[in-house]
């Protein structure tokens, strides 16, 4: 990963993969069989980390129960809280939205892995959340992930926090408020 974020995508190589790891080029290829697959491997890494750190797992219909408030809530804090204290993810997002342009495969993995599976497990839980009365938990899902992502792309990855400073709490409170208002 680090190869890629001093790098770039199309400056790395898998030789330069393998002399960072400190193995042979043939090891690398053992494998992953080229560099689109070792860095979908890494995005795919980059999703189990941070499933692993939060308590909603889209993949574990366990961690979507609850009250739909508290379970928003705590969903919005740590999307926020893991992209502030996560560096590296700014960075790989970063990468991805500035490489993919030019290597538009790279978003794939990032869309199946991460994007994919948090909208659909969001959608749900929603849709199982008749009180919420929404007539779509689709777009309500993707209006809420959606409304995290920009003030974290904005905020952190953009650099905004400087020209247009909000704290985390607002949006947080906005957002829930739109999909499960108070009673």
């Amino acid at each position: 990963m680090q190869e890629f974020l001093t790098n770039g995508y199309a400056a790395t190589s898998m030789d330069r993969v393998a002399a960072t790891a400190g193995v042979s080029k043939a090891t690398v290829y053992s494998h992953f069989t080229d560099k689109p697959s070792l860095f979908s491997a890494l995005i795919q890494q980059l999703a189990e980390d941070k499933f692993r750190a939060t308590s909603f797992d889209p993949r574990d219909e366990r961690t979507m129960k609850g009250n739909p408030r508290e379970v928003l809530t705590q969903l919005a804090r740590e999307v926020i809280d893991e992209a502030t204290c996560g560096q590296q993810f700014c960075e790989f997002m970063r990468l991805i939205i500035g490489e993919s342009g030019r290597f538009p495969e790279l978003s794939k993995p990032y869309i199946e892995n991460v994007a994919k599976p948090l909208v659909d497990g969001l959608t749900r839980y929603l849709a199982s959340c008749s009180e919420l009365n929404l007539s779509d938990p689709e777009a309500s899902a993707r209006t809420f992930m959606g409304t995290l992502i920009y003030f974290v792309m904005l905020q952190r990855v953009l650099g905004g926090a400087a020209l247009m400073p909000m704290e985390g709490d607002r949006i947080i409170t906005t957002v829930v408020d739109l999909i499960a208002p108070a009673d």
